[in-house]
């Protein structure tokens, strides 16, 4: 109820945990990156970030950890790491909102339903805003808004969506056929089930 206008940047920006489509790492170390997030974060708050954001497979084999140099921009590292590393610096904010502008295009799909399984209980106090081209990145969220050409034309679940936008209708089928929409919400369980840390 309170317009945004009216709000200091500051505080605004304090309530707000933002990941772009293009990852920016800066150069330092892992730990250095994540700690951009929050300066006070324990060792303990940036492992639980680092584990919902799917990155312990990659960092483990890293002989340095969590102190393993980056270079600027991250150059470094996979889109898809890069993209894991910064979704990480803003979990480990904890903020009221989450604001993902297509974070995870970068990631491959089991990724990103693990990622999304984890945030499920990680965030559960925050709003989580998701912004995707990829169908199966929301397929699941409580309130899909069908943007066309700048405006909102429709809105609800994937199902309500389906059957009710032919907009939507028309996004979901050039991206999967009928066949890829079961097995995409069945893989989608999957994941839910083997469960990110």
């Amino acid at each position: 109820g309170n317009d945004i206008k009216d709000i200091p940047q500051k505080l605004l920006r304090d309530k707000i945990g933002f990941v772009p489509q293009t990852a920016v790492l800066f150069k330092g170390t892992i730990k250095e990156n994540i700690l951009f997030g929050k300066k006070d974060a324990s060792d303990e708050e940036i492992a639980e970030a680092l584990s919902v954001a799917q990155t312990e497979h990659f960092i483990n084999k890293l002989p340095d950890k969590l102190n393993s140099y980056v270079s600027q921009g991250g150059k470094n590292f996979s889109g898809g790491q890069k993209q894991r590393l910064a979704i990480a610096r803003a979990l480990v904010r904890k903020p009221e909102v989450y604001v993902f502008d297509d974070s995870f295009s970068a990631l491959d799909f089991k990724t990103d339903a693990k990622l999304r399984s984890a945030l499920k209980t990680y965030a559960k106090d925050s709003a989580v805003v998701v912004v995707a081209q990829r169908v199966s990145s929301i397929l699941d969220a409580d309130n899909i808004l069908v943007i066309n050409d700048g405006k909102c034309v429709a809105q609800g679940t994937h199902n309500q969506l389906l059957k009710n936008c032919a907009i939507y209708r028309d996004i979901v089928k050039s991206q999967l056929d009928p066949d890829e929409v079961e097995k995409t919400l069945k893989m989608n369980k999957e994941a839910v089930l083997e469960g990110g840390k």
